[in-house]
């Protein structure tokens, strides 16, 4: 034998071999991969969620809503629009209609359409090695009833591995009428219609059992794509072919699959040819709640509860409150929101007229409180008529107005008072800034000086003084003070949100200039921290919701947080009486005998007009304004107390006089109201009258010394010429005329008016006094390494 032939033998056992090595590794891959893949199914079906045959078939239980009485309120509505109906109700070619478009071989299958699988699948491998989005259909009615009940409508190889799982188990549970019956009660048919009941009303005003074949076959068409074959849309109406072929397709389909002969084909498509699909909308139905001022925010606040304790997404929680027969408790009590209502929308107070949409102008908002339990009684979020789903003035987060004076007691004075910087007898001079705190918050070269509505200033005045008057220029030197760093700490623990600007403005924090906005809701929950021990409790709109089985499923507990100590709090509380009596910026407020505490607000540009109160049982938060944000000429602040004062009033009819117990730690003293100072004999004997008056303190920060001012009656007259300071002052003595001379250094001593470039407090209606003694010994120093301010 040849050495060619010996190598030519050689070689095919090693062929061979080489071949089998192959074959083994591929089978092995194979194998190997087969069984990966079956472990990662059996994993994802392991992870499916349970089967809830009863979550399926219970198709119409709406959510209930009842108040603290556990009367009936609202059923949740939402922009979806489903009428459920029986199987015996369903015509029988709408029945076959679906059945023919959707899966035609859906009384033959178990669950899953292994044909329709098949045809699919190479498209799926296709795209997968493509890098191509999307897994294609092939999906049974019971699929589709599964992915619109209890799964999502995500579509990953999960999901539909998940559903096939599920539908096989679906299959042995239910008949196929029962699963038909379901699916076409649920199926999205464009617009606002789930279910084919919901789908014949809205596109032929006309119930399903009533539908022609034509308009069977329309509807039947539609689940494929309900936004392309919606007839009223504007690319519909343009180019009706569309849903036009859709609707010939599922005839077609119909007549292959023997469920209408061909004499019913043909008739069909003429009327399908000659316009006779023609569509009859439905009258808009108004889905306005009964109680929606309150209903929209309690649903709102129970979505991001639900959302962050069982991390359902937007649309389980949607499906929850539509479908899952939920018992909602809310705090509202409907008497007190009756009379709200009642209040709100009286004219007497601030008058009324329409804009170009027929809303009432201006607009008002209230919120009533239980700042002890955190219980939200009333919510009315604007007056006159309005549309469904309206602007929520008084507790929505996208409709939020600057605030005005009303931050007042939460950014600068009780912060102040709690972390002992001040009392509520320290003295601050009521005049410009200085020339470096001008320029220390000015902007682009441009001194900040704001002022007061009546341009004049007080001299030397106690916090308790600035209080009731509101003098703007006293809350911005305090605020200074403290820091604004201080006062956003303080904001925001007593519940206000503020953006970058806020946080670094101090006209936002000092003077309510705020560029994110408040509401009553807010308002109302701060302003009840000084009634409760200095503590905020967080608003609560409902107490609890039950499943359809009764089961509780959420429990609204009480929340609260530190925000000021005991005593601070009462000292505030007690402030707070300063606008609310003679001579104060809200006099409207009081009713009565009941204790009233509050403070007035109004936005520099006499936009948004607020008072914000307490008694010893409730707080509430009233706004006034036009929606669209311009001047408002028939507001005032004090008009928003007198709303205020007649929409408490009802609310303690039966409630007995009390009032808040002060605490231990705060103690009292005989203060002069001209220095700050331990009263004096001549402080008593005064010429125009006793300038002495009874004190709060945090114990440990009474003035430890005796007031030395020379009491001769000539600093009350409100024409005292300040000559023995126009030296010193002089820089403090600016006038200007506003938006004009904003570099005018021109000296007025009888009013010290300053108009440079200003905001304006459009408050202080009373004539200020005049009270110009600048004797700087009379200082009530509390902190020896921060004294008070004398300008």
């Amino acid at each position: 034998m040849s050495q060619r032939r010996k190598k030519a033998v050689s070689k095919k056992p090693h062929s061979k071999n080489a071949f089998k090595t192959t074959l083994i590794t591929v089978l092995s891959l194979f194998i190997l991969a087969s069984v990966a893949c079956f472990g990662v199914v059996l994993a994802i079906i392991q992870n499916a969620p349970p089967l809830d045959v009863k979550q399926i078939l219970t198709l119409n239980e709406p959510s209930i809503l009842y108040d603290n009485k556990k009367q009936f309120m609202d059923v949740v509505v939402t922009n979806e629009q489903r009428t459920v109906i029986k199987d015996k109700d369903i015509p029988q070619n709408l029945k076959n209609a679906f059945v023919s478009i959707e899966d035609e071989r859906f009384y033959k299958h178990g669950g899953i359409d292994l044909r329709r699988i098949a045809g699919v699948a190479l498209i799926d491998v296709k795209n997968k090695i493509k890098r191509q989005p999307g897994v294609q259909g092939a999906s049974t009615i019971t699929q589709q009833l599964l992915k619109n009940t209890l799964l999502s409508s995500e579509v990953t190889f999960k999901r539909k591995i998940q559903e096939m799982y599920l539908s096989v188990q679906l299959e042995k549970e239910l008949s196929k009428d029962q699963i038909l019956e379901a699916y076409m009660n649920t199926i999205y048919l464009g617009g606002r219609a789930y279910g084919v009941e919901a789908a014949s009303e809205q596109y032929f005003n006309k119930k399903s059992k009533d539908l022609s074949l034509v308009e069977c076959a329309f509807i039947a068409g539609m689940p494929q794509s309900p936004s392309v074959y919606y007839p009223f849309s504007t690319s519909a109406k343009k180019n009706p072919s569309v849903y036009l072929n859709r609707t010939g397709t599922v005839l077609k389909k119909m007549y292959e699959n023997g469920y209408i002969n061909e004499e019913q084909y043909n008739g069909a498509i003429n009327d399908l040819n000659n316009k006779k699909l023609a569509f009859q909308p439905q009258t808009q139905i108004s889905n306005k709640l009964n109680f929606e001022w309150y209903t929209l925010p309690a649903i709102d606040q129970i979505k991001k509860d639900l959302k962050k304790q069982y991390h359902y997404t937007d649309t389980e929680v949607q499906h929850l409150l539509m479908y899952g027969g939920l018992k909602i408790y809310t705090s509202m009590d409907r008497d007190m929101q009756a009379s709200t209502v009642s209040a709100i929308n009286s004219d007497s107070i601030i008058g009324a007229s329409s804009d170009k949409n027929g809303i009432t102008q201006p607009q008002a908002a209230a919120v009533v409180m239980d700042y002890h339990s955190g219980e939200v009684k009333a919510i009315v979020g604007g007056r006159g008529d309005q549309p469904p789903r309206s602007f929520n003035r008084a507790a929505s987060d996208n409709y939020l107005r600057p605030s005005g004076s009303s931050i007042k007691p939460l950014t600068v004075y009780s912060p102040s008072i709690d972390s002992k910087q001040s009392t509520a007898a320290t003295v601050i001079d009521d005049s410009a800034l200085s020339n470096d705190l001008a320029q220390k918050y000015g902007s682009n070269g441009t001194p900040y000086y704001p002022q007061d509505d009546d341009q004049s200033f007080m001299g030397n005045i106690t916090i308790r003084t600035a209080i009731a008057k509101s003098r703007n220029l006293v809350a911005v030197k305090l605020e200074d003070l403290i820091g604004l760093k201080t006062g956003i700490e303080y904001a925001e623990k007593f519940g206000l949100t503020l953006d970058a600007h806020d946080k670094s403005s101090i006209a936002a924090l000092s003077l309510g200039e705020l560029h994110h906005g408040t509401n009553p809701l807010t308002m109302s929950a701060a302003y009840g921290v000084f009634g409760n021990s200095g503590n905020y409790t967080a608003p609560k709109l409902y107490t609890k919701v039950l499943d359809r089985n009764g089961k509780s499923i959420l429990e609204n507990k009480t929340s609260t947080r530190k925000v000021l100590s005991p005593e601070s709090a009462y000292i505030m509380y007690d402030l707070l009486k300063g606008p609310v009596s003679p001579g104060g910026t809200g006099t409207s407020a009081s009713f009565g005998s009941m204790p009233v505490r509050g403070k007035t607000g109004t936005s520099g540009d006499n936009k948004n007009f607020w008072f914000c109160g307490l008694t010893p049982y409730y707080s509430a938060a009233v706004w006034i304004g036009n929606d669209d944000a311009s001047v408002c000429e028939n507001g005032s602040s004090n008009k928003a107390a007198a709303i205020w004062s007649a929409i408490m009033q009802p609310v303690h009819e039966n409630l007995s006089t009390t009032d808040v117990q002060m605490p231990s730690g705060v103690t009292t003293a005989n203060i002069c109201e001209d220095s700050g100072k331990l009263a004096t004999s001549s402080c008593y004997g005064d010429p125009t009258g006793n300038k002495t008056y009874n004190e709060f303190f945090i114990q440990g920060t009474e003035p430890s010394q005796y007031c030395n001012y020379s009491h001769s009656g000539f600093r009350n007259n409100p024409f005292f010429n300040r000559d023995d300071n126009k030296d010193k002052n002089n820089t403090n003595n600016k006038s200007a005329d506003t938006n004009k001379n904003n570099n005018s250094n021109t000296t007025n001593n009888n009013n010290n008016n300053i108009n440079n470039g200003t905001q304006t407090n459009n408050e202080n209606t009373n004539t200020p006094n005049t009270n110009t003694d600048t004797n700087n010994n009379g200082n009530n120093v509390i902190n020896p390494k921060k004294p008070t301010i004398i300008n």
